[in-house]
């Protein structure tokens, strides 16, 4: 992690409430201050985890993604306006996050993850949270931050269902170990809320603030899934597979 970086007197007014919880203190926000993120997709999960670091006082968000808003996005992409349509996805999350918090630094790229830019996209933060939907990015960037060292936050969501793990490399199961293959039937468009994407998109904003700052036990190995339609929760953990080709030579 990088090194923690003192607080200003404006910083102190903005964070102070956060700043009084047990375990965090003023050490912890140091620390977020410091830190880097990188947030795959601002849509649904990914607009709600950028929206509450930058809240919290992250020092720098790395936004990746492409494409323009869509009215579909208007439902749960809460960092796209209606007035921003046809336009940057990335600008239009960068201009709402600024008004949240001028002081944060952003790195807008409008590209999504792939094979080709993975290992620079990723190189850019200490701590990266997957929000994409597409197996595809999910297994890049698992491998880079398996190669780079970095904790990877994995946040998933389905219809009214939603799931979330801590994956540290070397000492957790990695993505290919719980899905060794793209599931055939994942679609890339598919039901949602945007109260359930924003969901399991706080409790990932809430996992970044834990692993940066040590508060706290994040789901290393352990993995929360929940059901809406019953707010049904459940944890259970998490093995890792000796013969996984992205992390089973690690240690």
């Amino acid at each position: 992690m990088p090194q923690p970086k003192p607080l200003t007197d404006e910083e102190h007014a903005v964070y102070e409430w956060q700043i009084w919880t047990p375990g965090f203190g003023e050490a912890g926000q140091e620390k977020l201050k410091g830190a880097s993120v990188l947030v795959s997709r601002v849509g649904g999960l990914g607009s709600v985890v950028a929206y509450e670091l930058a809240a919290a006082g992250i020092g720098k968000l790395v936004l990746a993604h492409a494409g323009n808003v869509k009215p579909s996005d208007l439902n749960r992409q809460l960092l796209m306006t209606h007035d921003w349509l046809g336009r940057p996805r990335v600008e239009s999350a960068l201009r709402r996050l600024k008004d949240l918090n001028p002081r944060l630094d952003i790195v807008p790229i409008p590209e999504n993850i792939s094979e080709e830019n993975a290992e620079s996209i990723v190189s850019q933060a200490d701590v990266i949270v997957d929000c994409a939907p597409l197996f595809e990015e999910r297994f890049a960037m698992n491998r880079q931050a398996l190669q780079q060292n970095k904790p990877l936050i994995e946040c998933a969501m389905y219809e009214l269902e939603g799931q979330i793990t801590t994956i540290v490399p070397g000492k957790t199961p990695c993505l290919r170990c719980l899905h060794p293959e793209p599931p055939s039937a994942w679609k890339r468009e598919f039901p949602v809320f945007g109260a359930v994407s924003g969901t399991v998109g706080c409790l990932g904003a809430m996992e970044a603030i834990k692993v940066i700052s040590g508060l706290g036990e994040p789901l290393a190995g352990r993995m929360i899934t929940y059901d809406l339609r019953d707010m049904t929760f459940r944890r259970r953990n998490l093995l890792r597979n000796p013969d996984c080709p992205d992390c089973g030579a690690i240690e």
